[in-house]
């Protein structure tokens, strides 16, 4: 059976040395500490050890996970060849009582701002199994969820890969 690993990179001791995720509850202890975490706290980048590296030795991908305990929901952005980000085509402009729905939303990832538009917010389940499905692939954007690329009309979009699930 093959080993995979991803390095997760949240906390600004973890700048030299990253989590590894190596199973399922490796994933839910970090989207845990995620939503335990402060405002400035509460996002990730992972980064799958089964991908190669470019040239300049640095990953090919990027997934970062975003997530807001308050109101159960979370964000992905996923990077390779494009910019792609989660995509929930039931949230948006016609609930007021959502800030992460009403627009672009930021996460932090040892502090440093990470933005997500708008529509992007989906609920915590997704993200964990999301996540799960990154470790499980070897890095492959995950396809549990609906994706729109950087720059869309989120409106007028077809997203990318996957049915949104409750």
């Amino acid at each position: 059976m093959t080993s995979r690993q991803v390095e997760a990179y949240y906390r600004s001791e973890h700048r030299g040395i990253p989590v590894l995720l190596e199973d399922p509850g490796d994933v839910d202890a970090l989207i845990d500490a995620l939503l335990a975490g402060g405002r400035f706290d509460n996002a990730a980048a992972l980064y799958s050890l089964d991908r190669p590296l470019m040239p300049t030795g640095f990953p090919d991908h990027e997934l970062v996970v975003g997530v807001d305990g308050d109101l159960e929901v979370g964000a992905l952005s996923f990077m390779d060849d494009g910019n792609f980000f989660s995509f929930d085509p039931t949230r948006g402009r016609g609930e007021v009582s959502c800030y992460v729905c009403r627009g672009e939303v930021s996460y932090y990832v040892s502090g440093g701002e990470r933005e997500f538009p708008e529509r992007s917010a989906i609920p915590i389940a997704l993200v964990r199994q999301a996540v799960k499905e990154f470790l499980s692939s070897g890095g492959v954007r995950p396809t549990c969820i609906q994706w729109q690329e950087q720059g869309s009309d989120a409106e007028g979009s077809v997203p990318s890969a996957g049915p949104i699930r409750r």
